[in-house]
């Protein structure tokens, strides 16, 4: 035994050193692009970042900051904490192999013998290494994210379970369980991922406390571990600051007290009653009337039984929990006890969340949702402002709201739900603190005939209800219903095509394509939806693939030299599917040990996509939400050593040690052969991208600058830029997404480092959440109006403003649908946004044309009323990646100097001033970095990817045909060659993004460099085009919007070359034809 336990010890260390050195080399070096910088500037300042939060991986993460030797190394710490935490993931994976195998393979009291230790070790070493070169997991364990940390959470409590089950019948075992609750509440500050094993964890309770199981049992067992989860994520969770919220109403509104004082009397009496009913459990002579009211009082106050909306559902379980503990005769004092001392470490754990509202007081520069009292912290931890989904019925995508008749016009039919309080806007520091109802929340109904149990195509998105259609193949039936009085036919989708989408898309694509990513093959790392040459499964196995994804030779270069190209040969899933049968039919220790497993891999799997019920066209892959599911399926390629040890024995008639040992050695090829083809891909050392793009946004502006941004990815690494390397903090970066809220509203009138308040004049009761939340567009004039007696009309109170003609409700509009914003040119002049050369190009008065326009939001409204009280003394931008339709129709106005637009008094579209050549010169040729993606040996993801092919039109093909314009030819060259020198071809293959480079080098008589990138373009397509026409028909339909993109690239790249040089592309122009031609029959 103790020579068992010194090897167990000693290879599961070796394998959190070989994983956590892995990760360290590969891991990025600062902020990662999604929600990485985010993470990292909330750990490192200690700030509010997005919904539910991550209070506990703040104060971890924030711990390895103080190791940094200077704010560039903190992302390093941040990432350091996960390549690290993902090495103990690995190391309790190890841990809980052998303890599974053991028990399986080893009779109690019996000694081990050398080729059960050999299997043992070696169904560890397999499995664990398998996890830790495996594409998702390693993916999230080399950047600053909540996925690693979640990870070894659930890699933890599933081990301390299994530590709990060796020891269970000694006394003290217990404290096993009190553990894995503390770590429970402690996982709800990092991801509630974690929750998602109590299934597994109730499961091995159940087996060991009840020796001979019953199929009954195992479901009742189940059932109990779904409450459980169903406890945790609505009764503790949202049941605690629920009920926490009546003391604070209790105490501000009812005592007239300062606010977060019926918090603090909610916390002492919380923890006053928790522990008088733990020590009614303890004391000699228990009184149990005393013990069972202690008991209530504890559950009722963590707010468990409301575990939905109201409060008669928590009143009926309070009255079911009364009745059965008083009736009962076969109530546990020590179950009670261990429930007591269980649910009050997870409310410590939970108790992380203390954090946000402290931080969200403090009023960080980041403070999203603005969390500092109870209520803003409940709609925070429920994610409100994402919106919320169906799941057991619901509207599909032909789902209308329902309507009646009111006052002879249809209204739409809402559903009023709970009240949301707010902080009174005080007139004067005086009054008192107090809270008001500001709304109630609101929700459609929509009409019955066209919703549908398990609804699973519920968005009403035209891109959404295309794909739905395409996916499920729907045809749909008539259905009839009433509109205000209208009978109408819609065509619904059937249930039978609802379920054929969740097969197919959800399930099939969105995990199983997920699954075989990691255990069989990637074809490469561009995401798709469904097309024959995008981010597929394979498995290296030509015959296979070609039937699957085409043919495997000759492929396109994005497939052939895409570095995301693995190929495992189906190797980790054959060793898997060896190990679950094997486990599955090891006896009664071996189901037992299935069932466990299974429900692991089925909650932190297939049960996710349940619950997700995603929408097609995802803006990111979502494998990372998955890590769990592969967590266990690499327990039974553990299991894989195992089982062919004992086929080697049975059928190769190997001796048993010499069986266990070439089947471990055999199956360390798998996770070996992951190893070296995930390599290139997951190796994110020197790859400085998202900080270095972050940074050219904001080198783009002026000082003291606003720049509107919308995505993650062009806010994220901003943020990141200032909060943590405190680089261009006079900038202010304000989200456009976010605008359209109140609590952000107020954030950006405050100060933050060197950046003043910006200039919106709305006070808040003009702009709390559900005020103006949109203006109508409704002309009551031909005429233009002035956009500051616009945005006054809109602002009053005054219900005249407020009535529209044919309409009974009051609605906030605005009557006219041209607006004029009167230039102070003075004032442009002044503060230098227009320069003296331009003023005879300065306009007197900016036309906003509101035409095709039907409303404002709220962000657009603020950003009408920023540029109104700005007059030009801050710059304005908005950044190149800012979608058209949030200009506000501004874009006749722009100018670019870079990665951003300044909004000018000058009209600029189709005019050379559209671009400020000079700014945009220096900052692109001087300023700006490159995040070292000129590095063959840098892995450039498909987002980074994307990003670098957009400079290439946006920055650099811009920039050089101004400057060519402008008859400054040399620096047009220069420009040229530096995107050349920057985004090489090398690393940034040459196609569509490269048009205008290869044009502008034949405009400045650069022939040979011309050709050159034309050549490239043309190498491409042309490799591309004749792969697509070898594709069978089915697998051909799914790229034809490539083919005809790659035949107008051809067509363009003849057009252009001809001329300058009535020769070019006579090497290609017969080819060309000829896929022209067939491209034309195919269509017909």
């Amino acid at each position: 035994m103790g020579k068992y336990k010194l090897i167990n010890n000693v290879l599961g260390w070796v394998t959190f050193a070989i994983s956590s050195i892995v990760y360290l080399m590969t891991m990025e070096p600062t902020a990662s692009f999604w929600d990485c910088g985010e993470f990292i500037s909330s750990a490192y300042k200690l700030e509010v970042g997005h919904p539910p939060g991550a209070p506990f991986f703040m104060l971890t993460a924030n711990l390895f900051t103080q190791f940094a030797s200077d704010p560039s190394q903190v992302a390093v710490m941040v990432n350091s904490m996960s390549a690290l935490f993902s090495g103990l993931t690995i190391l309790f994976l190890f841990w809980s192999i052998t303890h599974l195998a053991r028990r399986i393979l080893v009779n109690e009291g019996e000694e081990i013998s050398n080729s059960q230790l050999i299997t043992i070790m070696g169904s560890g070493l397999v499995g664990a290494l398998a996890y830790t070169f495996s594409d998702t997991f390693w993916f999230s364990a080399v950047e600053g994210e909540v996925y690693a940390y979640s990870s070894l959470f659930t890699a933890v409590v599933f081990w301390l379970i299994l530590k709990w089950e060796a020891v269970a019948d000694k006394p003290h075992a217990d404290r096993w369980m009190v553990l894995i609750a503390y770590l429970m509440g402690l996982s709800i500050g990092v991801h509630l991922l974690n929750l998602l094993c109590i299934p597994a964890i109730v499961l091995v309770y159940y087996y060991k406390k009840y020796p001979n199981p019953t199929l009954k049992g195992t479901f009742v067992a189940l059932f109990i571990s779904f409450a459980i989860i169903a406890v945790m994520m609505y009764g503790v969770v949202q049941g605690l600051v629920e009920v926490c919220g009546w003391f604070e109403l209790l105490f501000v509104n009812g005592m007239g007290m300062p606010y977060n004082s019926g918090v603090f009397a909610y916390v002492v009496v919380l923890l006053g009653v928790i522990a008088w009913a733990i020590y009614e459990t303890m004391t000699s002579n228990p009184n149990k009337v005393r013990m069972n009211i202690a008991f209530i009082l504890s559950v009722t106050l963590i707010g468990i039984p409301f575990i939905g909306s109201g409060y008669v559902i928590g009143i009926l379980l309070i009255a079911a929990l009364t009745a059965y503990l008083f009736l009962s005769k076969r109530t546990s004092i020590e179950v009670m006890n261990t429930i007591l001392v269980s649910l009050l470490v997870i409310v410590v754990g939970y108790s992380s969340y203390a954090l946000i509202l402290v931080r969200s007081s403090a009023e960080t520069p980041m403070d999203q949702n603005s969390p500092k009292d109870i209520f803003t912290l409940r709609t925070y931890l429920a994610r409100e402002q994402y919106g919320k989904t169906p799941l057991i019925y619901g509207q599909t995508y032909v789902s209308e709201v329902k309507r009646q008749n009111q006052g002879g016009s249809c209204a739409a039919v809402t559903k009023e739900g709970a009240p949301t309080w707010s902080r009174v806007i005080k007139k004067d520091k005086t009054e008192k603190d107090k809270y008001y109802v500001s709304r109630y929340e609101s929700e459609y109904e929509y009409i019955d005939e066209l919703n549908m149990l398990f609804p699973r195509m519920h968005s009403g998105d035209g891109r959404h209800v295309s794909a739905y259609q395409e996916w499920a193949q729907v045809k749909g039936e008539p259905v009839q219903f009433d509109r205000c009085g209208e009978r109408v036919t819609v065509m619904k989708p059937t249930f039978a095509e609802n379920i054929r989408f969740f097969f197919t898309y959800q399930l099939n694509f969105m995990y199983w394509r997920y699954f075989m990513w990691n255990f069989s093959g990637r074809q490469n790392d561009i995401q798709g939806n469904g097309e024959v040459d995008k981010g597929n499964w394979i498995t290296g196995i030509k015959a296979i693939d070609s039937v699957m994804v085409g043919p495997q030779d000759d492929m396109p270069y994005d497939i052939a030299n895409n570095k995301g190209h693995n190929v495992y040969y189906l190797l980790p899933l054959l060793l898997g599917i060896i190990g679950l049968l094997y486990q599955a039919y090891a006896g009664e220790k071996g189901i037992q040990s299935f069932w466990v497993t299974f429900f692991l891999f089925f909650m932190t799997g297939i049960a996710i996509v349940l619950y997700l019920n995603q929408t097609p066209y995802q803006p990111r892959e979502r494998d990372y939400a998955y890590a769990g599911s592969f967590y266990a399926f690499c327990i039974w390629i553990g299991f894989g050593v195992a089982g062919l040890a004992k086929i080697l024995e049975k059928y190769g008639k190997l001796p048993a040690v010499a069986a266990a040992s070439v089947a471990t050695v055999a199956s360390l090829f798998v996770p070996i052969q992951m190893a070296a083809q995930n390599w290139d891909d997951h190796d994110r050392s020197g790859r400085y991208a998202a900080r270095d793009f972050g940074i050219n946004y904001l080198e783009s502006c002026e000082p003291n600058a606003v720049i509107f941004t919308n995505g993650d990815n062009d806010t994220f690494p901003l943020w990141y830029a200032q909060e943590v390397e405190g680089i261009r903090t006079d900038i202010r970066v304000c989200n456009t997404s976010y605008l359209q809220t109140d609590w952000y509203i107020d954030q950006m009138k405050r100060e933050a480092y060197e950046s003043k308040p910006l200039p919106i004049s709305w006070d808040r009761a003009d702009y709390i959440q559900g005020t103006r939340d949109v203006a109508y567009i409704f002309p009551m004039t031909d005429q233009p109006i002035d956009l500051n007696t616009a945005l006054s009309f809109v602002k009053s109170n005054d219900p005249k403003y407020k009535k529209i003609p044919g309409i009974n409700q009051p609605l906030d509009y605005i009557p006219s649908q041209t607006l004029l914003y009167k230039v102070d040119t003075a004032a442009a002049l002044k503060h230098g946004v227009i320069q003296p050369a331009d003023s005879a190009l300065m306009l007197s008065e900016m036309t906003i044309d509101l035409k095709d326009k039907e409303v404002l939001g709220k962000q657009e409204l603020i950003v009408l009323d920023m540029l109104q009280t700005n007059n030009w003394e801050r710059p304005i931008y908005y950044a190149v990646t800012v979608s058209p339709d949030q200009f506000v129709k501004l874009d006749g106005y722009f100018q670019q100097t870079g990665l951003a637009y300044q909004i000018v008094p000058m009209s600029t579209k189709g005019t050379n001033k559209a671009v400020n050549s000079e700014k945009m010169y220096d900052n692109v040729m001087n300023k700006f970095k490159w995040g070292g993606v000129n590095n063959p040996d840098v892995y450039l993801d498909e987002n980074t990817m994307r990003m670098c092919k957009s400079f290439r039109m946006a920055l650099f093909s811009k920039l050089a045909g101004t400057l060519i314009a402008e008859g400054k030819n040399d620096k047009a060259l220069k420009v040229l060659d530096k995107a050349m020198e920057v985004l090489p071809a090398k690393t940034v293959p040459l196609d569509y993004s490269a048009l205008s480079i290869g044009e502008f080098y034949f405009t400045l008589n650069q022939k040979e460099k011309a050709e050159a990138v034309y050549n490239g373009i043309a190498d491409n397509s042309l490799r591309s085009l004749r792969w697509y026409f070898r594709l069978n028909p089915n697998q051909m339909a799914s790229v034809m919007g490539d083919v005809e993109h790659n035949l107008a690239v051809l067509q363009e790249i003849l057009r252009i070359g001809k001329q300058y040089d009535p020769e070019y592309g006579k090497a290609f122009q017969e080819e060309f034809d000829n896929y022209r031609m067939a491209y034309s029959s195919v269509r017909r």
